[in-house]
């Protein structure tokens, strides 16, 4: 009844009531797909993955987060948005490849997705990753981001006749049509590298993306390099912004059930190459919010579309994955780094939000950031370890 009642105030017809959570489910598929694509596809190359397993994993992570969507929207009748984990990509690329290859970061994956199922069922390992200081999260996010964020400038430098077209197209969008500044930049960077770049004829043979199996190796290195900073960075920018968002607009889902279902379709996608998927946090804003629909109680609609449209992006992931491949890896960094712009802000401010963690929140900046390795654990890991001992002793003695 409320429904109709909103319907009418509003002018609606039954038509537009349905059309409105579609096309905005649809608008948010497409806008997370085309702002991080491209920084996926870097992430799983990065991590040792050939372009077939890549185009394979882009697949399986489209696919299991569109499955999971559907099935969580239906089931709890709430707009639940799954997708990937960006900065998870992210941290991918500064991490590089492991040592074991490919298979060890799948088996990296499937203990991420463990973790989080673990979370999930045990309150007392989710109060202990909530009790992480999220200025230290977001500062060990902020050093991951930093060097893909300087991108653009390197490009202007290595070729300013391809990358400023690029850099120009961003400013005017983020300067007019602020929601869609990383498609157009996705678009503009699409045409620049089609008129500079041949697409090898024989990678056309691979435009449908065909699923490659890969058996997950484990390392400790890995564990430590890869699948705790992923656990950390997962949760503490994906799933708790993503829940914020959901209770934002009033809508409270059973948590526990939410990590132990995103951790299971984790570890479904790891074989496939699939990297690790989430609560989505910006584009569940988009169905989850008054543009979706008036109604609350329909806006579950969207994610419906979403996770569909998600799943006909998954069988085009070969063609992607081939153009990517064959263009210029600085002119695709240079698209990542202004797409990126926006979550370093935010990383950054949520690193210095508190005044009593800022020194120690820029140790862990800083640390992240270098990128250096000891003891062949990565930067990211050494980051957080840095600030939390400076959190620990700013502490030490206070009530």
């Amino acid at each position: 009844m409320m429904r109709e009642a909103l319907a009418g105030e509003g002018g609606m017809t039954p038509s537009g009531d349905a059309l409105q959570p579609l096309a905005a489910g649809a608008l948010a598929a497409v806008v997370g797909f085309a702002s991080a694509f491209t920084i996926v596809l870097q992430g799983l190359r990065a991590a040792g993955a050939t372009p077939l397993e890549a185009a394979a994993g882009l697949m399986a992570v489209c696919l299991i987060q569109g499955v999971a969507s559907i099935a969580l929207s239906l089931r709890l009748r709430m707009p639940i948005s799954i997708a990937w984990s960006t900065p998870g990509a992210v941290l991918l690329i500064a991490t590089g490849t492991p040592a074991g290859g490919f298979p060890v970061t799948v088996g990296a994956f499937m203990l991420t997705g463990l973790l989080i199922v673990i979370a999930g069922l045990w309150r007392g390992f989710g109060e202990a990753v909530a009790a992480i200081p999220r200025s230290l999260a977001a500062a060990m996010l902020a050093g991951v981001l930093l060097d893909l964020c300087l991108a653009p400038v390197h490009a202007l430098g290595a070729m300013p006749h391809l990358a400023l077209p690029i850099i120009i197209a961003w400013a005017l969008a983020w300067r007019f049509a602020r929601r869609y500044a990383v498609p157009v930049t996705v678009l503009v960077a699409a045409i620049v590298i089609g008129l500079s770049t041949t697409l090898p004829a024989a990678t056309l043979t691979h435009v449908w993306p065909v699923p490659v199996l890969v058996v997950p190796g484990f390392d400790l290195g890995a564990v430590v390099n890869i699948a705790l900073p992923l656990f950390i960075v997962t949760m503490a920018s994906q799933n708790v912004p993503g829940l914020a968002v959901l209770n934002g607009n009033g809508y409270h889902p059973p948590i526990g059930s939410l990590f132990v279902w995103t951790g299971l379709a984790s570890i479904l996608a790891a074989p496939v190459g699939g990297m690790t998927v989430n609560l989505a946090a910006i584009t569940a804003a988009l169905c989850a919010g008054p543009e979706a629909h008036p109604d609350a109680n329909r806006r579950w609609i969207a994610s419906i579309a979403l996770g569909g449209t998600y799943i006909v992006f998954g069988l085009f992931a070969g063609l992607a994955a081939a153009f990517i491949a064959s263009a210029p890896p600085v002119l695709i960094q240079t698209v990542a780094g202004l797409a990126l712009l926006a979550s370093l802000a935010s990383a950054l401010m949520g690193a210095l939000v508190r005044e009593d963690d800022r020194v120690p929140a820029i140790v862990t900046f800083v640390t992240a950031a270098s990128g250096v390795a000891v003891l062949g654990i990565g930067a990211a890991f050494w980051g957080l370890i840095a600030g939390g001992v400076l959190v620990g002793l700013n502490r030490l003695g206070r009530s």
